[in-house]
């Protein structure tokens, strides 16, 4: 599977601490000029420290991450270049892009996977979870072990993201036992819904 990373420093000083859907947003109507993103491209949000008041501050560590088939490096790294982002007033340029190839860890995280189900707020939401998400690394042939993470407070890892003021669920995910070839599948092509929003993104960890 031919896939490359392009990361993109931000000159900025803030963005929203929920903005996976607000970059994409800002990127489609400053890059694509309305056109939807192919549905082989992953976004990952971008990280920061947070203020707990909704905003996270820019560091050294901030990126925006976008995978995509090799055949496309070329267009995405020149039409990103550069470009301005205006993400709910947070202004942001992606500068100094940089490439590099996708690397295969048998533990691999997700900070968030998302699933339709039916009972979000139900006891059993957790088992329909794991169960959408075995379903989907079968449909993917890969052989793994999955497993819902747990928050600092011991409780497991139920996050949202915010899309046109709906709160979207979803869990913090590990997946673990995976071989090389299968590790960058699950990279490549990431696990749920949502993944132009920075859902279903997974990278390499010592240890979830």
């Amino acid at each position: 599977m031919n896939y490359l990373e392009i990361q993109f420093q931000l000159r900025g000083k803030t963005l929203p601490a929920d903005h996976g859907y607000s970059i994409y947003s800002a990127l489609k109507q400053t890059v694509l000029e309305g056109k939807t993103f192919p549905p082989e491209v992953l976004l990952c949000s971008v990280p920061g420290v947070g203020d707990r008041d909704g905003t996270i501050f820019l560091n050294r560590s901030s990126r925006l991450r976008l995978r995509c088939p090799a055949e496309q490096v070329q267009q995405w790294y020149r039409s990103l270049q550069n470009a301005v982002l205006d993400v709910r007033g947070h202004l942001v340029r992606l500068v100094q892009p940089r490439m590099s190839l996708v690397q295969p860890s048998p533990l691999l995280r997700s900070r968030l996977v998302t699933f339709k189900l039916k009972e979000w707020h139900s006891q059993e939401a957790p088992v329909h979870f794991l169960e959408s998400c075995q379903r989907a690394l079968k449909s993917l042939e890969i052989d793994a072990t999955v497993h819902i993470e747990s928050n600092a407070d011991g409780d497991l890892a139920l996050r949202a993201l915010q899309v046109r003021h709906q709160n979207i669920l979803g869990f913090g995910v590990c997946v673990e036992g995976l071989k090389d070839e299968d590790s960058i599948k699950l990279q490549c092509c990431g696990l749920g819904g949502r993944k132009h929003f920075g859902c279903g993104w997974f990278y390499p960890v010592k240890e979830c």
